[in-house]
């Protein structure tokens, strides 16, 4: 949720991945998701792989036949903001976020790994069959929240 002075939490399970990936550095790099109305979020570190991740999409259009813009998807993989986060986590999404992300006052984080998404609730519950698990935990956090018993 939307706290105080416009902050989002980073929850503490993805505070960790993000500090340990940026060698202890309070910084969330967020992006907009290149397929689904929602940002991307990584530590520091995932940048160091941006470059073989573009040889490794563009081998695959090649050998797919497909046509692949390295230029274009290199803008979108490098054109990430990085915000700073407290000890506890809190920290400001850039007001262009809001609207790349589809984010009001409610953000569910999901996901875990090199990288992680952060959603829109409504947005979540759009996504077709394979999301189940998530919307279910994304509602089950709403409750939560709404009884003051707290969640990510």
């Amino acid at each position: 949720m939307l706290g105080e002075k416009g902050r989002f939490v980073l929850p503490p399970e993805f505070r960790k991945a993000v500090r340990d990936s940026g060698q202890g550095e309070r910084v969330l790099c967020l992006a907009k998701h290149p397929r689904w109305k929602c940002l991307t979020g990584f530590g520091l570190g995932r940048v160091a792989q941006f470059e073989a991740e573009l040889d490794r999409e563009e081998r695959i259009a090649l050998e797919r036949g497909t046509d692949f813009d390295r230029e274009m998807r290199a803008a979108q993989l490098y054109g990430f903001a990085q915000v700073p986060f407290d000890d506890s986590g809190r920290f400001v999404l850039p007001e262009r976020y809001f609207r790349l992300g589809g984010l009001s006052d409610a953000v569910y984080f999901q996901g875990g790994g090199l990288q992680f998404t952060l959603w829109n609730p409504e947005e979540l519950a759009k996504m077709g069959a394979g999301w189940e698990d998530a919307q279910e935990a994304c509602l089950d956090l709403a409750a939560r929240a709404r009884t003051g018993k707290g969640g990510k």
